[in-house]
C-alpha cells in the first residue's frame, strides 16, 4: 500500500487502514483519532491532524484530498517533517490556525521539536528570519514554542514549517493535546535512552572494575575478553541512548553553525573511537566507562532540565487546557430545555450554553438565567469563588462551582479572555530581554573558541604525552558548559512567569521583570488604581423643593445608559419608583449629561455645565461640600434641582503598597486627572509626598518624561485607558486587570485580579529574577573560567568532566526554580475589582 495518502478516497474502509489520511504517517497503535470524508471513515493520527482536517471539511474543502496526487508524499521521497504540510496552505485552514496581524500580516504560535539546546533556537531563528516575506520569529527555549510573523503576500505558512523541517527539526500549529502528546513522546523517548546508557554503564564499570583492581597482573586473554565485553555493551549506549548528540552535531554541521551538541559528538566519538582501536588492536588503554558514564551524565542532566523546563511551563498549559472541548447548547432557549453536545469551536456569538455544577465555562459570555459562585483562580490568581447572578459577565475557562448557569455567549475563539491572556503569556515567553540576547551571543562564540582550544591543546599534549593527549583533549571538549550560559536566562525568565501567573500577575513583555527589578520610581494613577474606582454616593441635597427619592431617580434616568463609575452610583442608590422618561440624550465629556424629561431641559453634571442651562449662580450649598469628595449637580432651565456628593473609596491594600515601595527605596508619586482637592486628600492619606491633580493625558506624558530625563527608570501604575500616553512613555507599565484590558494587552504587566498588593509580589519577584540571572551567568562564567584550564592542564578526566557539565547545567535550572514559589500576597488583602475610569 503507498504510504502516502491515497488522492481518490479508494482507501478501504475496512479497518486495514493504518496511515493517518491526512499526513502519511504510521497510526499509533493506542491512538483512534478518525474523521468522515466523503462517506468514509478514515484514520488520523494525532489531535493536530484531526484539528486541521476537520478544519477542511468544515469548510467544504473535502476536494483538497481528491486533487492532491501530484504532491511527493511517498516514504523516502519526502522527509516526515514535510509531509502533510501542504494543507497548511488552504485558506480556510491557514485563517483558521493564524491570526491577524494587519497590513497582509499573519502571526502563528508553533511548537517546536527537536530542540536540545539554545543554539538550536539561534539556528532556527536565524535561518527562517532570513525568509523573504518572515517579518519576525521569536522562540522561547523553556517552553519550545516559537511566534512567526509573515507578509502572507510574499511567503506562506507551509513554506515556513518545511524550512525548519529542512533544519532537522520539527514544527507545528501549537495546539494543547498535541503538545502534550509531543513531551510525552519526548519524555518515553529520553526515558529509554537513560535507562540504556544506565544500565551499560553498570554493566561496563562491572567488567572493567576488575581490570583496574589486578593493577596490570590479569592474564592478556582475559583482559581482552573483558575489553571485548565492554565494546559489546558500551555499542548499544553509543548507537542509541547518544543518538540525540550525534543528530545534533550533524544537523549543526550541515547548516554550518556550531551548537553544544558539537563538541559532545566529538568527545564521545572520539573516546569511543580510540577505545575500539585499542581493543581491536590489542593495545592501548579504552574509555568505554568514561564514554558510557558521560552519555548517562548528559542524558540525566537533559531530563532533569526538561522536567525543569515543563514544571516552570505549567501554568500556560494548565491555561491552554482550561477551556473544554464541548459545550451543551440550548435549541431554543428559553422556549425549550432540551440542550445537544456540540464541539466548543463551533459556538457562536448569541446561542446560550447549560453549564452545570462543577463544570468548566467554555467561552466567555453573560449569565442569562441562574445564580452561583465561579472560579477564576487559574485565570485570575483569586483564590475565592466570585458570586454570579443574570447579567454579569463570566470567563470561558473558569469553573462554575455552585448552581447550573444559563451562558448567553458573547466571545468565541480568538476573541475569548483566555485567548487573549494565551497571546499576551505568548509574546512574553518569545520576547528575550537584553541580558539574555547577550548570553546567547557570548555562546555561540563560546562553542567555536571551545573547538579552537580543543585543538591546540591536542597539538601541545601530542608532543609532551602522546598517551594522554586524547583524554585531555575529551576532558576539554566535554567539560565545558555553554548551555549554563544560554539556560542562565531563559530558565528563570519562564520560572518567574508561571509562578506571577498564579499569584494573579500577568508578564505581557519579555522585558518587564528587567525593568521591573530596575524601577527607581513608581507613579500612581487615582482613580481605579489607588482607589477602587467604584463611586459611592455619600450624600444628597435636595435644592428644587423635590424629595430625595424623586431626585435620585431623575438623576439615574439620565444616567441609564451610562457606564460611568458615576452613573452606576446613582442607579444603585435610585429607588424602584419614581420612574422618568427622557429622550434626546446627549453626552458631554467630562462634562455631563442633557435630556428632556417631561418637556423640560434637564443637566446632570460638573456645576458649571448645568449652572449653562439656567444662568443662576452655583448653590451657596457647594462652600459646605468637602473637598475630598467628587459633587455632581443637577437642573432644569428653571434652576437648582439637587446636588450629589460622591466618594471613591481608597482600596484596602493600597497604604501598605505605598509603604513598602517606600522602604524598599522608591520614589512614589500620584499623577491624576481629577480634582487638585481629591488627589492631595487621597496623597495625604496613603503618606505620598509628590502629587499632582487635573492632569491631562498630555500633562501625564511631560510628567513622566521629567522624571526620566532626571535619570529616574519609571514605572508607572494606571486603568490602562485614561493614562494610556504615561503607560506608553514609562519604561515599565503596570495596568489594573478586567477582561477589556487584558484583550487589549496594552502595559507590560497586568494585574489580572486588580489586587494592588500583587504588585508587591511582582517587584520582589522581578528583583529575585535578576537576582538569580546574575548567579546564574556568573556561575556558569566562572566554572568555565575554572574548568576549561584545569581540563587542558590535564587536572580533570573525561568522567569528571561530563560529571561536572551536567552539573553544572542542573545548577542553574534548579537555581532558577527556586523562583516558582514566590511571597505570596497577604491574607489580609481583599479582592477589589477596578471600575473603568473614562474621565
Amino acid at each position: 500500500m503507498d504510504s502516502g495518502i491515497p488522492a481518490t478516497g479508494a482507501l478501504a474502509a475496512t479497518g486495514a487502514q493504518t496511515e493517518c489520511y491526512h499526513c502519511g504517517l504510521p497510526q499509533p497503535r493506542d491512538v483512534h483519532y478518525t474523521i468522515e470524508i466523503d462517506g468514509i471513515e478514515r484514520a488520523l493520527c494525532c489531535a493536530g491532524c484531526k484539528a486541521v482536517a476537520q478544519i477542511i471539511v468544515d469548510h467544504g474543502l473535502t476536494s483538497y484530498y481528491r486533487h492532491r496526487s501530484a504532491l511527493p508524499v511517498r516514504e523516502g521521497t519526502v522527509p516526515p517533517a514535510v509531509r502533510g504540510l501542504g494543507a497548511y496552505d488552504v485558506p480556510a485552514v491557514e485563517r483558521a490556525l493564524t491570526r491577524d496581524a494587519g497590513n497582509h500580516g499573519r502571526t502563528v504560535a508553533l511548537m517546536l521539536s527537536g530542540i536540545t539546546c539554545a543554539a538550536c533556537v539561534w539556528l532556527i531563528e536565524q535561518r527562517i528570519a532570513r525568509l523573504p516575506g518572515v517579518l519576525g520569529i521569536d522562540i522561547n527555549f523553556a517552553t519550545h514554542r516559537a511566534q512567526v510573523r509573515w507578509d502572507t503576500r510574499r511567503t506562506r505558512l507551509a513554506a515556513i514549517l518545511e524550512a525548519i523541517a529542512a533544519l532537522g527539526y520539527r514544527a507545528d500549529p501549537y495546539d494543547c493535546v498535541r503538545a502534550e502528546q509531543a513531551r510525552a513522546s519526548e519524555r518515553d523517548g529520553a526515558l529509554a535512552r537513560l535507562f540504556v546508557a544506565g544500565f551499560g554503564m553498570m554493566q561496563v564499570m562491572m567488567y572493567l572494575v576488575p581490570v583496574y583492581l589486578t593493577n596490570g597482573e590479569m592474564t592478556a586473554d582475559i583482559e581482552q575478553l573483558m575489553r571485548i565485553a565492554s565494546l559489546t555493551l558500551t555499542l548499544p549506549v553509543v548507537l542509541f541512548a547518544a543518538t540525540p548528540f550525534f543528530a545534533g552535531a550533524w544537523r549543526d554541521v550541515r547548516a554550518r553553525h556550531l551548537g553544544m551538541d558539537v563538541p559532545v559528538a566529538l568527545g564521545i566519538g572520539a573516546a569511543f573511537a580510540a577505545s575500539v582501536a585499542a581493543t581491536l588492536g590489542g593495545g592501548g588503554p579504552v574509555y568505554y566507562d568514561s564514554v558510557t558514564m558521560f552519555v548517562f551524565l548528559l542524558l540525566a542532566a537533559r531530563y532533569l532540565e526538561m522536567t525543569a523546563r515543563a514544571r516552570a511551563a505549567m501554568t500556560q498549559e494548565q491555561l491552554a487546557q482550561q477551556a473544554p472541548a464541548v459545550a451543551e447548547r440550548y435549541a431554543a432557549w428559553p422556549g425549550s430545555d432540551l440542550a445537544e453536545v456540540v464541539a466548543a469551536v463551533s459556538l457562536r456569538v448569541g446561542d446560550y450554553l447549560r453549564v452545570r455544577a462543577g463544570a468548566l465555562i467554555p467561552v466567555d459570555g453573560v449569565v442569562a438565567d441562574g445564580a452561583s459562585e465561579v472560579d477564576e483562580r487559574l485565570l485570575t490568581g483569586e483564590s475565592r469563588p466570585q458570586p454570579k447572578r443574570a447579567g454579569d459577565a463570566v470567563t470561558g475557562g473558569s469553573l462554575n462551582v455552585g448552581n447550573p448557569l444559563v451562558i448567553r455567549v458573547a466571545r468565541v475563539g480568538a476573541d475569548t479572555v483566555l485567548a487573549g491572556v494565551l497571546r499576551l503569556l505568548d509574546r512574553a515567553a518569545a520576547e528575550k530581554p537584553r541580558i539574555a540576547r547577550v548570553a546567547d551571543a557570548v555562546a555561540q562564540w563560546f562553542v567555536l573558541a571551545l573547538l579552537v582550544i580543543a585543538a591546540i591543546v591536542a597539538m601541545v599534549w601530542y608532543q609532551l604525552d602522546a598517551g594522554r593527549a586524547l583524554w585531555v583533549t575529551v576532558a576539554v571538549l566535554v567539560v565545558s558548559c555553554p548551555c549554563a550560559l544560554s539556560l542562565a536566562t531563559p530558565a528563570a525568565l519562564a520560572a518567574a512567569n508561571g509562578a506571577l501567573h498564579a499569584h494573579g500577575v500577568l508578564i505581557t513583555r519579555g522585558n518587564a521583570l528587567e525593568s521591573l527589578a530596575r524601577a527607581t520610581h513608581f507613579v500612581f494613577d487615582k482613580t481605579g488604581t489607588l482607589t477602587t474606582g467604584i463611586m459611592r454616593l455619600v450624600g444628597v441635597i435636595p435644592l428644587g423643593g423635590g424629595t430625595r427619592e424623586q431626585c435620585l431617580a431623575l438623576a439615574a434616568a439620565l444616567e441609564s445608559g451610562s457606564g460611568h463609575p458615576i452613573a452606576r452610583a446613582l442607579a444603585a442608590a435610585a429607588p424602584e419608583s419614581p420612574r422618568y422618561r427622557c429622550s434626546d440624550l446627549n453626552s458631554s465629556a467630562g462634562n455631563g449629561v442633557a435630556a428632556m424629561v417631561e418637556a423640560k431641559h434637564v443637566r446632570l453634571g460638573a456645576p458649571q455645565f448645568v449652572a449653562a442651562l439656567h444662568g443662576q449662580p452655583l448653590p451657596r450649598e457647594l462652600t459646605f461640600v468637602a473637598d475630598d469628595v467628587t459633587t455632581v449637580a443637577l437642573g432644569d432651565e428653571r434652576g437648582w434641582i439637587a446636588l450629589f456628593t460622591l466618594d471613591d473609596p481608597v482600596r484596602p491594600q493600597a497604604r501598605r503598597v505605598i509603604r513598602e515601595l517606600v522602604r524598599m527605596g522608591k520614589e512614589v508619586h500620584l499623577l491624576s486627572g481629577d480634582r487638585p482637592q481629591i488627589a492631595r486628600h487621597v496623597a495625604q492619606a496613603l503618606g505620598i509626598p509628590a502629587v499632582q491633580g487635573g492632569a491631562t493625558p498630555r500633562d501625564k506624558l511631560d510628567y513622566v518624561q521629567r522624571l526620566q530625563r532626571n535619570g529616574a527608570v519609571v514605572a508607572m501604575v494606571g486603568d490602562g485607558i485614561n493614562d494610556v500616553a504615561g503607560l506608553a512613555v514609562a519604561q515599565v507599565s503596570i495596568a489594573m486587570g478586567c477582561g477589556t484590558d487584558i484583550a487589549c494587552g496594552a502595559s507590560d504587566v497586568i494585574l489580572l485580579a486588580g489586587r494592588l498588593d500583587a504588585l508587591l509580589t511582582a517587584v520582589r519577584t522581578a528583583q529575585g529574577t535578576l537576582r538569580v540571572i546574575h548567579q546564574n551567568l556568573a556561575w556558569a562564567f566562572a566554572y568555565n573560567v575554572v574548568a576549561v584550564p584545569l581540563a587542558a592542564c590535564g587536572y580533570v578526566t573525561p568522567l569528571i568532566a561530563g560529571a561536572g557539565m551536567a552539573a553544572s547545567s542542573l545548577l542553574v535550572v534548579a537555581n532558577a526554580l527556586r523562583l516558582l514559589r514566590p511571597a505570596p500576597v497577604r491574607a489580609d488583602a481583599t479582592l477589589a475589582v477596578p471600575a473603568i475610569d473614562a474621565r
